[in-house]
């Protein structure tokens, strides 16, 4: 009886030890996944976990978006999770998403996970036209991402007709010129053929290249008024802030470089940027909702940031990573010549045996025919 009444006991201490959960859905641009976390969790330890399950280490650029009555919001590491204002239904999903953009992605993007999560998102931002891409950068681009996919050109596997499904220019691209899809395809086709020997990261690497010297790539636009009340755009990068006239998102009217702003500061609505220069003016401009506001500052200072951390050394984390990073390459570089080298002689011995079986066939109709003859 005290046996039982002992297990009782434990079962129900048990019952109360064990931390209440909800249900988090995490969406990355090409997969879900689904994590129990603890209601005293914060946003850190959510966004670490993520960060542990993709293998990421270059967690800098990346955080954790959802969205409040049509107005973005990145998911605040020091706050509980529960406490911003997120959907409690269950499972409370958020995006994966990159935050920050890197000035060169050759130089910065050192993971190859880390490269593929924004050849993704960038891939995506310039098929849904929220990044301008000219119609010839975009059939390039459309090559690399078809080398990706789908490794060297091959016209025995890659026939009329294999790119059909894909989604590889901007529909904008294939409104603008009178041509068919097949007339499409033999465009990117002919591109892509000329990428051979270029493994999936390398060809990813190269669209971040190009599309990094795009005039939209990594710019996160803000409808503002200026004093007078003129509707203008703010755009913040990883460069500085813009302003632009709202039909135009291509060419900046001013620009305030990260290192030549003093200061930034907002109160309720307004805004003021103080340049370091006290001969050009301050700038102030309103914006919409105290929530875009907060959203901007977040964004000034996250780029304010890195902006600063590239301009010195790398961290002792960051020389290991490159240093890994090189050693990684080099391995795959030796691995693809051995690959390399093994079907050329493949290819070579299946000439050699081709040859002989020709010169069999040929050595027996020639028996026959002096058969014949005698």
């Amino acid at each position: 009886m005290a046996g039982a009444i002992a297990s009782r006991m434990s079962f129900s201490s048990l019952k109360r030890k064990q931390p209440k959960t909800f249900t988090v859905r995490i969406v990355t641009m090409d997969a879900e996944m689904e994590f129990n976390c603890e209601m005293k969790w914060k946003g850190k330890d959510l966004f670490d976990l993520v960060c542990r399950t993709l293998g990421l280490r270059e967690t800098w650029f990346f955080g954790l978006q959802y969205t409040i009555k049509d107005t973005v919001a990145w998911l605040k590491m020091d706050k509980k999770v529960l406490d911003h204002d997120v959907s409690k239904e269950e499972p409370v999903t958020f995006h994966f998403l990159a935050k920050f953009y890197p000035e060169n992605a050759e130089e910065e993007l050192v993971q190859e996970i880390t490269q593929h999560l924004f050849f993704l998102q960038v891939k995506k931002q310039i098929l849904d036209e929220k990044i301008y891409c000219p119609p010839e950068a975009s059939v390039l681009l459309a090559s690399y991402a078809v080398q990706a996919k789908y490794g060297d050109y091959d016209p025995s596997v890659h026939k009329r007709g294999f790119l059909a499904q894909e989604e590889l220019l901007p529909k904008r691209v294939i409104n603008l010129y009178q041509m068919t899809p097949e007339m499409w395809e033999e465009r990117i086709t002919a591109w892509y053929a000329e990428h051979r020997g270029r493994a999936r990261d390398e060809a990813e690497m190269e669209y971040l290249k190009i599309a990094q010297d795009l005039e939209m790539y990594g710019v996160n636009y803000f409808a503002i008024r200026n004093k007078k009340g003129t509707e203008l755009l703010l755009g913040v990068d990883a460069l500085g802030l813009h302003i632009y006239d709202p039909e135009n998102r291509l060419t900046p009217k001013i620009s305030f470089p990260w290192n030549e702003i003093r200061n930034i500061s907002y109160s309720d609505k307004e805004f003021t940027i103080k340049p370091l220069d006290k001969k050009i003016d301050v700038f102030k401009f309103n914006s919409s909702k105290l929530r875009v506001n907060k959203l901007i500052l977040q964004l000034c200072i996250g780029n304010h940031d890195l902006f600063m951390r590239r301009r010195k050394a790398d961290s002792l984390e960051v020389q290991q990573m490159k240093a890994q990073a090189r050693e990684e390459k080099a391995r795959k570089q030796m691995e693809r010549q051995r690959l390399a080298r093994e079907k050329q002689m493949r290819e070579e011995a299946e000439r050699t045996r081709d040859e002989l079986e020709r010169r069999l066939l040929q050595m027996k109709e020639e028996a026959t025919m002096a058969n014949e003859a005698l």
